[in-house]
């Protein structure tokens, strides 16, 4: 019979991260919440969503509301370039798309290798990140990808919707 996994163990589990920049720093998204990867497309807009919610995108069928992750952080808007890429990820059970510069790698880090995010005054709320570790010699920021949408902006999507479902039919 096996032994159940100690503290340890579990301590020194192994997370993939997709890497994805936005300027000049690197962010981790666990890689079970990716979905895909695709190049950036236009979007329907979805009237009255918060300033980062760039819209939604029909996703086999799908409408998927889509999220600009540098507008989230509050960081300034740069155009979209052939890197820029729509990141598919689930949060809460539910499909977002986030919009960043590019993704460069997968990376795979070890539990132990995780540390608590200091508070230095970066431009990203720290509720937003599960911690940070480095890789070669760089630092990485991990989202906590769950927390990129608000309840409330969660509760108006989903109540704005159908209306963008029904603007894009008529279009």
């Amino acid at each position: 019979m096996s032994q159940p996994p100690t503290a340890s163990a579990a301590d020194a589990a192994t997370t993939q991260y997709l890497i994805v920049g936005l300027g000049r720093e690197e962010y981790g998204m666990d890689i079970l919440a990716v979905r895909e990867i695709r190049g950036w497309t236009p979007v329907t807009r979805i009237p009255q969503a918060p300033h980062y919610v760039l819209g939604v995108l029909n996703l086999r069928g799908s409408i998927v509301p889509v999220l600009d992750l540098r507008l989230r952080f509050g960081l300034p808007g740069e155009e979209y370039t052939h890197t820029t890429v729509t990141v598919i990820v689930t949060v809460a059970g539910r499909l977002f798309g986030v919009v960043v510069d590019n993704v460069s790698d997968v990376l795979d880090v070890a539990g132990t290798a995780v540390r608590p995010v200091p508070d230095m005054g970066t431009t990203v709320d720290t509720e937003y990140l599960k911690g940070l570790t480095s890789a070669a010699e760089r630092m990485v920021l991990l989202l906590d990808v769950d927390k990129l949408l608000q309840p409330q902006d969660a509760q108006m999507l989903e109540a704005a919707l159908p209306a963008a479902i029904d603007e894009k039919a008529v279009a």
